[in-house]
């Protein structure tokens, strides 16, 4: 039944340096803008033994243990989002991962930091969304 979303929805996560900052409401609301329909979210805090498991595509790159420390150091927002070409769509309202390279008035380019705290993560891929999704939410509540 969730292949029923292949496509179709994509995986945000607020990091720690954005909802540090106080950003998630001017975010939600460009993701709003941008027509994605939010079906669920939950606000919760990345132990580093969870931040591993989900960042083990990268385990063996040089900001690994970096990006689990910056992940597993505050509070984050798990958003499922829902559009059509979802993953595509997402990815362009975001931006670059360098803020400096984001292009204007993207999420990156006006929320991030630096090539590290660059205030959102969106799913790369439709595989990895689902994939994503299910690691910070049940079926029950992709489904719903």
């Amino acid at each position: 039944m969730i292949s029923h979303f292949f496509g179709k929805i994509t995986l945000s996560i607020i990091k720690p340096d954005a909802v540090k900052n106080g950003y998630i409401v001017p975010i939600l609301y460009k993701i709003n803008n941008a027509g994605f329909h939010i079906k669920a979210l939950k606000m919760t805090e990345l132990s580093k033994k969870s931040a591993i498991k989900f960042y083990d595509e990268h385990k063996k790159k040089v900001f690994f243990n970096s990006l689990i420390e910056f992940m597993s150091s505050g509070p984050i927002m798990s958003i499922i989002l829902e559009k059509k070409n979802a993953v595509k769509d997402f990815r362009i309202l975001i931006g670059d991962t360098n803020p400096i390279k984001a292009k204007k008035k993207t999420i990156r380019n006006l929320y991030a930091t630096s090539l590290e705290k660059n205030a959102i993560h969106g799913s790369d891929s439709n595989e990895n969304a689902i994939k994503e999704c299910l690691f910070y939410f049940s079926n029950r509540d992709i489904l719903f």
